[in-house]
């Protein structure tokens, strides 16, 4: 059977943009015990974009996303980019065994699916994928996400209320379940690039020790986050 050359380019050129704009149904579920995700940000981009590189240093985006949960410059570095962005989809912090679930339709090349989080309570934790690459063929995924250090500042562990990127502290613990009087686990820390997390230490003192980080609540282990993408 002989096919028109024109009719062939049209087809696939047809093919092509249905399998680069896609309409999906994603869904984060915190798997933490006690831990608190800040506003989460969502974004379907390029493959020249991405939030970070594990073991480079951190953008003051990201800085500013995993020391205080600000993610408004995230959100215009990805729209500059002109990528699809979802910005706090839980209206709010997600708490331990807590899903929220928003719709992302994508545009032609952005082929590629990050999300964001601050982890409460930490100084510079987050959860986060990274420039996932979205399937081209509709169905249900489901994808683990581990929890991240930005490496911008000493796990010190006390809760004082400071968010600001530069500034030392845990901003709060979200159920008031954080001590008070810690001395600090530490003041420097060796590795100062993007790392997966060795998680809070804690302690079981709420009036002193060393944290202010209860230990038998805000102690983690790898995955601390799932997702369920649904592409239409």
């Amino acid at each position: 059977m002989k096919i028109n050359k024109s009719i062939l380019a049209l087809m696939l050129a047809t093919s092509s943009v249905a399998v680069s704009a896609q309409k999906l149904e994603i869904t984060v579920t915190n798997l933490t015990q006690g831990m608190h995700y800040t506003p989460i940000i969502i974004s379907a981009h390029d493959a020249d974009t991405s939030l970070y590189q594990l073991g480079e240093m951190a953008s003051p985006e990201l800085q500013a996303m995993a020391e205080g949960g600000d993610i408004s410059g995230l959100s215009t570095m990805l729209m500059n980019a002109n990528a699809d962005v979802v910005e706090n989809p839980a209206a709010g912090l997600l708490g331990p065994a807590m899903s929220t679930t928003t719709m992302l339709d994508t545009a032609d090349g952005n082929m590629y699916l990050s999300i964001a989080s601050m982890l409460l309570p930490t100084n510079d934790g987050f959860v986060a994928l990274n420039g996932w690459k979205i399937p081209s063929e509709a169905g249900t995924y489901k994808v683990m996400l581990n929890a991240y250090d930005a490496g911008t500042e000493a796990n010190d562990e006390i809760i004082n209320g400071g968010g600001a990127s530069g500034t030392p502290g845990i901003p709060v613990a979200p159920a008031s379940n954080g001590g008070t009087g810690g001395t600090g686990v530490t003041s420097t820390e060796a590795n100062t690039y993007v790392h997966v997390h060795r998680g809070n230490l804690g302690d079981d003192d709420p009036m002193g020790g060393i944290s202010d980080v209860d230990n038998t609540v805000h102690r983690w282990l790898n995955p601390v986050a799932s997702v369920t993408v649904v592409v239409k």
